[in-house]
């Protein structure tokens, strides 16, 4: 095949030879044109045997005729061939924006390239599945083949690589049917030759192996066209299945592997690290205990850091947040390996940024909650609360409560986190020297300074939460006596007690809160009682309610107001919260 004569540009005619209207034109000729453009062309010239004929019972037009009706459609734009014949939903005409001989050439290729595909998806039977998997097989070994025999003259074999592409790309609509597509998938061995294919020479070819795997690998898959329970219980199967046979093809590795040679300044390796990642979310969603093995014997850990400490905000940088976030997600193993990898001097470094200057847009303000969460996360551990305390991770985040940028409420989060049980008593004394405690009562004072009460009802808003847990924290971890457990106290005192009053209103508010949702539940009870369902299994699903429904800001908030009544006979002395404190 000639590829110069396929894509030749055609000679335009000479614009003497362009057929015209006469100057005058005939009721005749006009007629005719109507007709012709009517659908219903009736020859003026006659055949042989001297009158009009008809074949299979229309009428057989000149060829004359046939010119005036490509004619009277030159007004198409470009010469689009499908202009009149595509539409969208609405009825609006735009067409495929490709002339005729254009779209004979791409369907030549679709035929040389594809070998009835669209016949193959269109059925979606067993039989089409497995046609395209023998068209992908084929295309793989015969550019196999030729890549070994010709390994230094591309000419060779750049055909069957585009060929070897185009199988790959038809293997994507079988996300659609993954109960049907998948067995047939694992059986045929074609799992075996994609994943062989992630360490081809061609970065194309792996980026389209990529795609998809992503695709396939989706949670959603199949979701338009399965809605039965049973076959959705069939999906579910396909689906691990699948994923089973790429995990025991070590695919894990060889993504990660593969992230170094994509090069983002390009749009298509950007598209290809964005699927790989999203191949990593859809497999730890499936299974998140692989998550340590991810860690574990791979390096996407250093790749994930590092593509975050990049000073530019783009989309992969965001994913690659979230993958993070996911990855230490209740797994002790990789937060210790985070640490190992000084995970948390990256992070402080990122978060630092924030500190003068807000997030540009939406997508940023998220990656930007997604670093303080993985750092939270974190210290779950011990061992990372001592690296946040060598890093000097406190003093950085007392410094983004002073700035009141966008980062500081989670600033205030991160340092419940970090103060919190026995392990946080070296932050507790740390927060204290920073001098946090006049920028953390600020926070939690608020309106109150006003004399405002706050509106029962309404839950405290989350910096007021984490400023309580703080509190609480600090008259746990403090030693009795110690300087900065004095300075603590006088916080209570100073302006006549009015942050125990503040203390009060919360728990006024969090206990109508707590009103409220007992009677929810009450209600739900007693009609699960009359339908005769089993109370019993609730229990733990009601108790977690109520502490949302304010019941946890009220035992936060007694704890601290224990404290301060056993800690300073003072507070008695205040004729404005000694009853309520009695009552307490």
């Amino acid at each position: 095949m000639d590829i110069d004569k396929l894509f030749k540009v055609p000679k335009l005619p000479a614009g003497g030879n362009k057929r015209r209207l006469p100057d005058n034109p005939t009721p005749e000729i006009l007629k005719r044109l109507r007709m012709d453009g009517e659908g219903n062309s009736v020859s003026t010239a006659s055949p042989k045997n001297g009158g009009p004929s008809r074949d299979k019972g229309k009428y057989r037009a000149t060829v004359e005729d046939e010119e005036d009706v490509q004619d009277s459609m030159e007004f198409a734009p470009g010469g689009d061939a499908d202009y009149f014949a595509e539409e969208d939903d609405e009825g609006r005409f735009f067409g495929g924006g490709l002339t005729k001989e254009q779209k004979d050439i791409l369907n030549i290729f679709d035929s040389a390239g594809g070998d009835d595909v669209r016949e193959d998806l269109e059925e979606m039977t067993a039989t089409g599945v497995r046609r395209l998997l023998t068209r992908f097989e084929r295309a793989s070994n015969k550019n196999q083949d030729q890549r070994s025999k010709y390994p230094d003259d591309p000419t060779k074999f750049i055909e069957s690589e585009a060929d070897l592409d185009l199988a790959i790309k038809a293997l994507l609509p079988l996300a659609q049917s993954p109960v049907l597509a998948y067995p047939e998938i694992v059986r045929s061995g074609a799992i075996e030759r994609l994943v062989g294919l992630l360490s081809h020479e061609n970065m194309d070819i792996v980026i389209g192996v990529v795609e998809v795997v992503h695709e396939f690998t989706d949670e959603d898959a199949g979701n338009d066209q399965e809605d039965d329970d049973e076959e959705e219980g069939s999906r579910e199967d396909a689906l691990k299945q699948l994923i089973e046979s790429l995990l025991s093809n070590s695919i894990l590795e060889l993504l990660v592997d593969n992230l170094s040679r994509f090069n983002e300044g390009e749009e298509s390796d950007r598209q290809g690290i964005f699927h790989v990642l999203g191949i990593f979310e859809n497999v730890l969603g499936f299974n998140a205990e692989l998550s340590t093995q991810l860690v574990s014997k791979t390096k996407i850990l250093p790749w994930v850091l590092k593509r975050i400490e990049s000073p530019k905000h783009d989309e992969n940088r965001g994913y690659a947040a979230e993958i993070l976030s996911i990855l230490l997600q209740n797994n002790r193993t990789n937060r210790l390996e985070l640490g190992k990898k000084d995970g948390v001097e990256s992070i402080l470094k990122i978060l630092s940024r924030y500190r003068k200057k807000d997030p540009a847009d939406a997508d940023e303000t998220e990656f930007m909650e997604n670093i303080f969460d993985c750092l939270c996360s974190a210290l779950g551990e011990p061992e990372i609360k001592q690296q946040l305390l060598d890093s000097e991770g406190v003093d950085l985040m007392v410094l983004i409560m002073k700035d009141k940028m966008q980062a500081r409420s989670r600033a205030i989060k991160v340092l419940d986190y970090a103060m919190s049980g026995p392990a946080g008593t070296a932050a507790c004394e740390t927060f204290v020297d920073a001098l946090g405690l006049k920028t953390l009562f600020s926070s939690f004072m608020g309106k109150a300074i006003k004399k405002q009460k706050a509106n029962a009802g309404h839950p405290a808003s989350e910096d007021t939460a984490h400023t309580l847990g703080i509190v609480s924290s600090l008259l746990s971890n403090l030693a009795s006596d110690s300087p900065a457990r004095i300075r603590l106290l006088a916080k209570f005192v100073e302006n006549s007690y009015e942050k125990p009053e503040k203390l009060l209103e919360i728990r006024d508010s969090a206990h109508t809160r707590l009103k409220a949702t007992e009677q929810e539940i009450a209600d739900e009870k007693k009609r699960m009682v009359g339908e005769g369902d089993d109370v019993e299994e609730m229990e733990d699903l009601w108790y977690l309610r109520r502490l949302d429904g304010g019941l946890f800001t009220l035992q936060t908030v007694d704890y601290i107001l224990a404290w301060i009544v056993m800690e300073d006979d003072g507070v008695h002395s205040s004729p404005s919260t000694y009853m309520q404190v009695v009552l307490t």
